[in-house]
């Protein structure tokens, strides 16, 4: 009987990326060959919160990875199907030794899985190694010294990846293997507007944001349009790690140092540590990925309208700024912070829909999801946190304001394109004889207001003011903030 080799294995879950990733790091520190290993999981493929543009955009990381494996003469083993079956096809050829990985921040699904695992690591006697990722933290109960353990991590010496030779399991060998598992398809669309995976392309965006992109970031952050340039567009290369925050910071805080433009470096270092902040607290509660985290608004009932969703969906709603930024979302795969914010806050506040109800529709849209950002934003967005302000967008106002001249409406709503400006942002505002001079038939051409807009920003507004007065809501937001906040804003909540 052939005694099978011992090995270990790196499964790669959002850290797509060889360099400054501790779970490669460790495993070539062991003395045995090492396999990589991603697994499109049926958990996944089949969850309403991913879509199509997140599994093409892992399989171009993917392809990206091997570019960099072949001169080790391997790849990643990219196989479909559950982890249990998986590792037990490997362990048809191999004993695994260890299992390296980072600590996941995902779905539900993701954290039950994990558990599974855990318990299948145990019956086979697998070593499960499991590593901070973006030195966010599971196990924690309040957030004292948070921020300054994060930046630590951060100025931590990167990971170098610097393998010897045949430390990986060959290419052979890994056909071999192929031949027990369903082998994915790494094959991806050519043609789409949406951003390609890899870190090389990656580090394209993030070279060319530090070197010139980022002189406006603070001008442009909250337009629609010029922010598409001035922002550093490298939320989906962190969103999968394809960089990781480490990797990024450390050079912001390079760029900071010798850049005229401090204050727009500093402003986006800022939004790498409330990125790890909002994280760190879906880690700490996971239950917001269903419920409000304060629980005192689990008493607000909204009634369901289909065909609100529906045109909010299709961006049909009468209102151009949220139609020209949903048709973008859904055909870009991007748009810039305020955007996101008007079309959580129009969905939950105007059209007075549950938040639960937009989740998987955005989730499936962002080529960057991250279930630590999407839920706890949308949550702050539906004003139903207790310890955020309450800001219900207007659309009309930010169109007036961050779209003046109306290029990305006139860009993203065609029908509208030939009216003058002050029609594009409103075109309700038109006259019959107008339409006829335009050419343009309101709920024919394009769509009248689905809702009144100030008769509906009133009533939300009125009830969420008088929920936040509520016992309950109160009681709930002061253990959000001991729970969550750091040690400075506890100290200042105790001395009102």
């Amino acid at each position: 009987m052939t005694t099978k080799e011992t090995i270990n294995v790196v499964w790669l879950k959002r850290d797509l990326r060889l360099h400054d990733n501790e779970a490669i790091t460790n495993a070539l520190k062991s003395n045995k060959r090492v396999l990589v290993l991603y697994v499109f999981e049926h958990i996944l493929l089949n969850d309403s919160h991913y879509s199509e543009r997140h599994f093409n955009f892992i399989k171009e990381s993917i392809r990206d990875i091997n570019i960099e494996l072949e001169a080790h003469n391997t790849k990643v083993l990219s196989v479909t199907s559950d982890i249990a079956n998986a590792f037990n096809s490997i362990q048809e050829a191999y004993k695994i030794n260890t299992v390296y990985s980072h600590v996941e921040t995902g779905l539900l699904v993701t954290y039950n899985r994990d558990k599974e695992f855990t318990r299948y690591c145990r019956n086979n006697f697998i070593n499960w190694e499991e590593n901070k990722n973006n030195g966010v933290e599971r196990g924690l109960v309040n957030r004292d010294n948070w921020f300054e353990n994060w930046e630590d991590y951060m100025c931590q010496d990167l990971e170098i990846f610097q393998p010897s030779d045949n430390q990986f399991l060959n290419l052979e060998e890994i056909k071999s293997l192929e031949g027990f598992l369903s082998v994915t398809d790494l094959t991806t669309p050519v043609d789409t507007s949406f951003q390609k995976g890899g870190s090389t392309t990656g580090w394209k965006y993030a070279n060319s944001f530090f070197e010139h992109r980022h002189k406006d970031y603070m001008f442009n952050i909250s337009k629609p349009e010029n922010s598409r340039t001035s922002c550093s567009r490298i939320s989906p290369y962190i969103a999968w790690g394809n960089l990781s925050i480490r990797q990024v910071f450390q050079i912001g805080k390079d760029v900071k140092e010798k850049s005229k433009d401090k204050r727009h470096i500093a402003a986006f270092l800022s939004r790498l540590r409330w990125q790890a902040h909002f994280i760190q607290k879906f880690e700490m509660e996971h239950t917001m990925e269903h419920a409000s985290v304060n629980k005192g608004y689990h008493k607000l009932k909204k009634s369901i309208s289909k065909n609100y969703q529906k045109a909010w969906k299709e961006g049909q709603s009468g209102f151009p700024l949220v139609d020209a930024s949903m048709r973008c979302l859904i055909e870009t795969g991007y748009v810039n912070f305020r955007m996101r914010a008007m079309l959580a806050s129009f969905f939950t506040h105007i059209l007075w829909q549950p938040w639960q109800a937009a989740t998987t529709h955005l989730s499936q849209q962002f080529l960057d999801f991250e279930p630590g950002i999407h839920f706890p934003q949308l949550q702050m967005q539906a004003g139903e946190t207790g310890i955020n302000n309450l800001r219900i967008y207007n659309p009309t106002t930010n169109g007036l304001n961050h779209d003046p001249e109306a290029i990305f409406i006139r860009k993203w709503v065609p029908e509208l394109a030939h009216l003058d400006t002050p029609f594009v942002h409103e075109p309700y505002l038109m006259t019959e004889m107008e339409q006829t001079f335009y050419g343009l038939k309101l709920g024919q051409d394009y769509p009248l207001p689905i809702v009144d807009i100030k008769e509906n920003r009133k009533r939300a507004s009125d009830i969420l003011w008088n929920l936040k007065k509520d016992p309950e809501v109160k009681k709930e937001s002061f253990r959000i903030l001991k729970r969550h906040t750091i040690a400075d804003r506890n100290r200042m909540l105790r001395n009102e």
